[in-house]
């Protein structure tokens, strides 16, 4: 028989870990959830909360748990779903897949799936809080703590270990199974494992012929001499010979010749770029690529063997943790056909290449070239405003014109280069009127010389959404984040019985600070680690960290001053505003990592504290709590804002919310 604190810690780490491993998996299979930040994150979270404020009641919905589950799975699983998004002024990617899909013209699939993961995780969380209501609340809520961290840490080691989702899945499964168990097999147990088992059939079955690295699923075919390597259902880069590819891997020594010495690849990928780089006798190439699995897929399976040549280093380090903490000069560096592939920078799709897109990387490439260095960007733009921003943000970050020449009739394929080096041409060459893919003929698109259009803002850290022609935010966001608003106040209310004569707009404000602070800091912390789903995982653990040492500082400690508290909170955010992650660097990874971890996570042990000296206080803990739940529902719908407004001004919005906090702070305690 389980222990009352061994079913609090097993329920949380299943919730915790379920939550991180469906924010993975499900935006893998259905394209249009990588647009959405914190999409699914919000789901479950507010089905974390019902599921709380329903711990008193009798009937337990935990038995529901496994036909929920199996429910996503198959929805996913039969019909393939794939969104269709016309949307003026952003480029999105769809799959481009041959395989048979459902077509859904509308984002208003995304409520049913809100509503779906809600209910599945609000079936889990009453479970928890049944459990926890046979301890003291702060032992209780201690335990909680520690069980979600370890769900956390659990999925971290799998994204490290590039565990396939039926390994999530079957240790979800084996937690399962202790909380199912009530000493006797009944028809409901025999039910939910059965459940439980189908839906990792039906996950084994999506995964076959998939490798998912810490950062994408990765699937690969080979057709001929071809490789093509797909991520998250997407067409992404081809292993061919190099001389049968686009002209553009060769363009920096057709322009300048064969004077490259040292070369910085940033995204080298399957090694493609690296292969034109040893074809024009470079003396050493580092090639950084953030994603392990797809270096592998290069060293094994590309035709140029370009990874086995001495010559090369392979640096498995996101981009721009690797300009920034680099001691090299380079003669070339070449932005290798990165490409974020979604609109929205955020946790739900995990990519963050658009990073390497704005005015502070530009910038940190230029402080890494040789006093006669060139920055080379080429890649299939698709709208001739994208070469504009990448130009404006050259031309900006270097202090000098580029040369920009694009191929209209070829997805608007645009070469950009920039550096010292470009003053010592007399001639520019011209561009070939071919451009000649592999298996694919060398149709006719002629090139124009680009004119850039100055009016089109750069992207910057603070605002790094390359993919938006201007700071807006798109319809379908505004009609689907109302619908997901509407069904969370319609839930709070539904549970919360007199919640609207108790409302307590302290709780509300201290939510919706703690969620908005919590989503900021997990976006942009990749900025400094890079952006794969263990610095996500460890991200999150980090928020869990802070969370628990302020529950132990709130069981120990009286908070007598919270007003101080709330300074020392506004303080910490005015400081995260002035010095953003990445600002400086530090020459030791785990000393800087230290430093920006206390800088970004040290307001959310304020917030702790400031949540559990209220908490204590509270009159009515359930009507609280809803109102805390509404609040962190509408901190996480109002992240979208930075699509608008950018990252910092978030900063000032959870200042906000916090001093809205203190200020309706009821008067009994000073």
């Amino acid at each position: 028989m389980l222990t009352a604190p061994l079913r609090i810690f097993l329920s949380s780490f299943l919730i915790l870990f379920l939550e991180v491993a469906l924010i993975r998996w499900l935006p893998a299979q259905i394209r249009l959830l990588s647009y959405f930040s914190n999409f699914i994150l919000l789901a479950s979270f507010l089905g974390i909360g019902i599921g709380a404020l329903l711990g008193r009641v009798r009937r337990s919905l935990f038995v529901w748990y496994p036909l929920l589950q199996l429910a996503v799975i198959a929805v996913v699983y039969f019909f393939r779903l794939e969104v269709r998004i016309n949307a003026p002024g952003s480029i999105y990617f769809t799959s481009g897949t041959s395989d048979p899909v459902t077509a859904v013209e509308t984002t208003l699939l995304l409520p049913v799936l809100f509503v779906g993961v809600a209910a599945l995780f609000a079936t889990l969380a009453q479970r928890m809080a049944k459990e926890m209501t046979a301890l003291p609340p702060l032992r209780a809520y201690t335990i909680n703590l520690a069980g979600s961290l370890a769900g956390v840490a659990a999925f971290a080691v799998a994204s490290w270990l590039e565990a396939r989702p039926i390994t999530w899945f079957i240790l979800a499964f084996a937690v399962t199974l202790p909380l199912l168990w009530n000493q006797r097999w009944t028809t409901s147990t025999i039910a939910a494992i059965l459940c439980l088992v189908v839906s990792g059939a039906l996950v084994a079955d999506m995964q076959r012929g998939t490798i998912w690295s810490p950062y994408y699923k990765i699937t690969v075919k080979t057709q001929g001499r071809e490789t093509v390597v797909e991520v998250n259902n997407i067409w992404h880069q081809s292993m061919a010979p190099v001389g049968s590819k686009e002209y553009f891997y060769q363009w920096p020594y057709m322009v300048f010749g064969d004077t490259f010495k040292d070369v910085l690849i940033l995204g080298a990928g399957s090694g493609t770029d690296v292969a034109a780089a040893l074809l024009h006798n470079v003396g050493r190439v580092d090639a950084v690529e953030i994603d392990p699995a797809i270096l592998r897929l290069g060293a094994q399976r590309h035709p140029d063997r370009p990874y086995a040549d001495p010559r090369v280093y392979q640096v498995a380090d996101d981009g721009r943790h690797f300009l920034r903490t680099t001691e090299k000069k380079y003669d070339l560096v070449v932005f290798a056909l990165i490409d974020s592939l979604t609109l929205q920078s955020a946790f739900s799709g995990v990519r963050l290449e658009s990073y390497m897109f704005t005015e502070e990387s530009f910038r940190a490439v230029r402080n890494v070239l040789k006093p006669n260095g060139v920055l080379v960007v080429y890649n299939y733009f698709r709208e001739a405003w994208l070469v504009d921003r990448l130009a404006n943000t050259a031309a900006t970050a270097f202090g000098e014109e580029p040369m920009v020449h694009v191929h209209p009739a070829k997805d608007q394929l645009g070469v950009i280069v920039v550096g010292p080096r470009l003053r010592t041409l007399t001639n520019y060459p011209e561009p070939p009127s071919e451009v000649t893919a592999y298996n694919q003929g060398a149709p006719l698109a002629p090139p124009v010389r680009h004119v850039r259009d100055r009016a089109i803002v750069p992207a910057t850290d603070n605002w790094p959404f390359l993919y938006m022609r201007e700071p807006h935010l798109p319809s379908h966001y505004t009609s689907a984040l109302a619908v997901v608003l509407i069904v969370s106040i319609l839930a709070v209310f539904g549970v919360v019985r007199g919640a609207v004569h108790k409302w307590s707009w302290e709780f509300f404000f201290l939510g919706a600070g703690f969620m908005l602070l919590e989503t900021k800091s997990i976006i942009q912390f990749a900025l400094l680690w890079g952006s794969t789903w263990v610095v996500a995982s460890l991200t999150i653990a980090a928020v869990l960290v802070m969370a628990l040492l302020a529950n132990w500082t709130v069981a120990h400690v009286e908070v007598r001053r919270p007003r101080l508290v709330g300074a020392v909170l506004l303080a910490l955010l005015a400081l995260n505003y002035v010095v953003p992650v990445g600002t400086f660097a530090i020459e030791s990874r785990p000393v800087e990592s230290l430093v920006y971890s206390l800088l970004v996570f040290s307001p959310i042990f304020c917030a702790g504290l400031l949540f559990g000296s209220s908490i204590k206080r509270s009159e009515d803990v359930t009507v609280d709590y809803g109102a805390n739940l509404l609040g962190a529902m509408v901190g996480g719908v109002a992240e979208y804002l930075s699509l608008l407004m950018g990252f910092q001004f978030l900063l000032i919005l959870v200042a906000v919310f916090y001093a809205a906090a203190l200020a309706t702070r009821k008067t009994t305690a000073v």
